[in-house]
């Protein structure tokens, strides 16, 4: 049975006409999708090997970015360094309203973390529709997410130095790599 979908269908108005689907997929035996209520239908896009990985390394990076701020949380809770003068009054006065160094180390943290896992982001969904290789681009994804998670490791526990510099550096080989094949893909399209 194909799930049904509506679409407007002309400029400006509210017409919803019915889209059947042309080709629904069954499930695998064995997913845990096969037999569910939608009639055992299974979306396109898991038949994509690259992207699956691709979702499944973006997830963990993901929960690693909630991990930092919860930690970030837990320090400030720790050291009493509030940044918003209701907190610190919360939490025993104005005087903790106020900045301290480790909480500034797990905030940097954080910060890196986005300005580094955002673009990867946006990088893998590209570069998942290319069909590339799927055993390389899972190389890709793991090396990117296994960089991130030693970058934050060596970054919160203060690890000598380099050991931030060098997660941070082997990270970037991916998304570089990613990005040119983006650019070299898209350039006829410029």
């Amino acid at each position: 049975s194909a799930s049904a979908f509506y679409s407007i269908t002309s400029y400006g108005s509210q017409v919803l006409q019915p889209c059947v689907a042309k080709s629904p997929l069954t499930a695998p035996a064995g997913s845990p999708l096969a037999g569910t209520a939608a009639g055992g239908t299974f979306p396109r896009v898991m038949e994509n090997k690259v992207l699956m990985s691709f979702a499944f390394y973006s997830t963990i990076l993901i929960l690693k970015m909630y991990v930092v701020a919860i930690i970030t949380g837990q320090v400030r809770l720790r050291k009493k360094a509030f940044a918003n003068p209701e907190d610190a009054l919360r939490n025993g006065g104005l005087q903790y309203h106020r900045e301290d160094p480790d909480v500034e180390r797990c905030r940097r943290a954080h910060r890196n973390d986005m300005e580094n896992i955002f673009p990867f982001l946006f990088l893998g969904a590209i570069y998942s529709l290319l069909d590339p290789s799927p055993a390389v681009a899972r190389i890709h994804f793991f090396i990117f997410c296994v960089g991130r998670i030693v970058h934050t490791v060596a970054y919160l526990l203060k690890l000598k130095a380099p050991t931030r510099s060098v997660a941070y550096s082997v990270a970037q080989l991916p998304c570089f790599s990613m990005a040119l094949q983006i650019l070299l893909a898209t350039t006829p399209y410029w």
